[in-house]
């Protein structure tokens, strides 16, 4: 068995090395389980040092020019060689716990595809309800969180990737496009909760309460359209870090 782990970057020089040293340190768990991985940086059209940080930690760089992330996970994709894919957000930082309990489910056979509860990895009360509710919503819906996903490689590649339209909330449509096919296979979606992921809290200082609000009432008013609008998705592509 082999693990891809596909990294989508755009202007991640600040966490990027962290995050890619936590990855290779919880890969443990794939070598213990016998397996081999890779790990696969989609270099997004950075303006900064992502791309260079990335080979000197030892990752295979990919490049695509569109700024896009479902572009950059299906760039990143498109060149792996796992039979497992596994999608982790550069300002993310998996645990060897987790990696262990994705080698169950997949050894299992019960399931296509799967993603893991989030929390922060600082403590910010603002955000702690609003990371309550996801995680509530993703188990119960079997949404995945785009900062972690792994998925057999060739139901992926059966389904298209992410959709190209969408900015963000790509996951969302794949994890429903994903449980369809799941069910038809007599299989789950599942969302790992014993170990979440750890990610980065930078958006909610980079960003003010406002500005949030703001995006989810257009979302609201313009019936998702704004999804489809990179310009309007601002906290996933104006580049502040």
């Amino acid at each position: 068995m082999k693990i891809s782990i596909i990294v989508p970057a755009f202007n991640e020089e600040k966490l990027i090395e962290r995050s890619l040293q936590s990855i290779r340190s919880a890969a443990t768990a794939f070598f213990q389980a016998g397996w081999e991985y890779e790990i696969i940086v989609c270099d997004n059209n950075s303006s900064d040092r992502t791309g260079e940080i990335a080979r000197a930690q030892g990752a295979r760089v990919c490049f695509e020019p569109v700024n896009q992330i479902s572009r950059a996970r299906n760039a990143g994709a498109a060149g792996a060689e796992g039979e497992w894919l596994v999608f982790i957000d550069a300002d993310s930082f998996p645990s060897a716990q987790l990696f262990a309990e994705t080698v169950a489910e997949i050894q299992s056979g019960r399931c296509v595809g799967g993603g893991a509860t989030v929390e922060l990895d600082q403590s910010v009360g603002c955000a702690v309800g609003a990371i309550c509710a996801w995680n509530c919503l993703s188990r119960w819906q079997r949404w995945m969180a785009g900062s972690f996903i792994f998925c057999e490689a060739r139901a992926f590649r059966e389904l298209g990737g992410f959709s190209r339209e969408l900015f963000v909330a790509e996951e969302i449509d794949f994890s429903k496009r994903l449980n369809r096919m799941a069910r038809s296979r007599g299989q789950q979606v599942m969302i790992l909760h014993r170990h979440p992921l750890k990610t980065s809290a930078r958006k909610i200082h980079l960003y003010s309460f406002g500005e949030y609000i703001l995006f989810l009432l257009r979302s609201f008013f313009g019936l998702g359209r704004t999804f489809k609008n990179r310009e309007a998705c601002a906290p996933w592509y104006d580049g502040r870090r």
